[in-house]
């Protein structure tokens, strides 16, 4: 699996205005939304947040990777956000966020969420794609840093 067949500069954000999680999980459902990507925004807000109860989905290092399942989802669909200032995400070392994968599947078919899952936490141990994908300034720049490294 690819992630650069996920994503399109629709669905990324360079310039996150999100402060917290829960604002980040509505600024990148809202991309997807707006994407035509899924069909029910509340009901993908609820995935998310239902998954997050059960354990924080930021894994450290300035990364968060929110997820879920949800019934309205007919395809694996994700989105991208790039913060500079950071996000308070109770992530598991404590420390904000800058990089955030959401990531949305159908309910009925896991298989594609879980490659989707493991792709993302392959590129992230790639020396340097953090960093590079950090300082992206739009789209098309995180874009191009995703693909060098697929």
């Amino acid at each position: 699996m690819k992630l650069s067949d996920l994503l399109d500069e629709h669905v990324i954000k360079t310039n996150l205005e999100s402060e917290d999680k829960e604002e980040v999980f509505a600024e990148l459902v809202e991309l997807l939304v707006r994407a035509g990507r899924i069909p029910n925004r509340d009901a993908a807000l609820q995935a998310i947040l239902a998954r997050e109860e059960m354990a924080t989905t930021g894994i450290g290092n300035g990364v968060a990777v929110p997820h879920g399942k949800d019934a309205s989802v007919k395809t694996l669909t994700a989105a991208l956000g790039i913060s500079s200032d950071g996000i308070d995400y109770d992530a598991a070392d404590g420390g904000p966020v800058y990089v955030v994968f959401l990531v949305l599947a159908e309910v009925s078919n896991p298989g594609p969420h879980v490659q989707c899952l493991g792709e993302i936490a392959r590129l992230l141990m790639v020396p340097g794609f953090y960093d590079r994908l950090q300082r992206a300034t739009s789209p098309e720049e995180a874009l191009a840093a995703i693909r060098a490294e697929e």
